[in-house]
């Protein structure tokens, strides 16, 4: 299969993941973005987060109009994120490939236990 098929079906991947979870496309597409040996690994995460932005805004556009929203519920969350994507972009280059691959990694584990239990 080509390169472009692959992609297209990862793309597919991550955004069944967001629209069904509401959120995760990252945790498909990392993963299926670093066997591609083009991106050095900053490259690879600042990629993904340029990826899963547009899906996250189509998966949150269909579940705006199929479902009830409570904005009031959704503020504190949009606030804290928007500061916490700003000092995670300022830190970014200051912390090494390696390390981020752990924290990635120690929170699919967390997510992942918190999903079961």
């Amino acid at each position: 299969m080509d390169t472009k098929w692959r992609a297209r079906l990862s793309g597919g991947a991550a955004g069944l993941a967001n629209g069904l979870f509401g959120g995760g496309g990252g945790m498909v597409f990392l993963p299926l973005m670093s066997r591609e040996k083009a991106l050095s690994p900053r490259q690879l995460f600042a990629t993904c987060v340029a990826v899963i932005f547009p899906v996250c805004a189509v998966s949150a556009a269909v579940c705006l109009w199929r479902t009830e929203f409570h904005l009031l519920t959704a503020v504190p969350y949009l606030v804290g994120g928007f500061f916490g994507g700003i000092l995670g972009g300022k830190l970014y280059g200051r912390v090494s490939p390696r390390l981020l691959r752990r924290i990635f990694a120690a929170f699919l584990v967390y997510a992942g236990v918190r999903y079961l239990t």
